[in-house]
């Protein structure tokens, strides 16, 4: 692996979320904005194919699987 490579690696790992990846157009931030928004959605429901409950009419309502709009 040449000094570029690595540097680019370096680059791609030290990376972190952040609220603009929303809005971003790089693969990058829109997977790590998209993948923010599962594990936000996991662990406020508890489970991966988790639903709203509780609701005023009783009814469960599915978590949208589909990006920030």
């Amino acid at each position: 692996m040449d000094k570029k490579d690595t540097k680019d690696s370096l680059k791609i790992a030290g990376q972190q979320y952040h609220t603009d990846d929303y809005e971003r157009q790089d693969d990058l931030s829109s997977s790590l904005a998209q993948t923010h928004e599962q594990v936000s959605d996991a662990y406020f429901e508890g489970e991966i194919n988790g639903t709203i409950d509780n609701t005023d009419d009783g009814k469960e309502i599915e978590i949208p699987r589909k990006g920030y709009e």
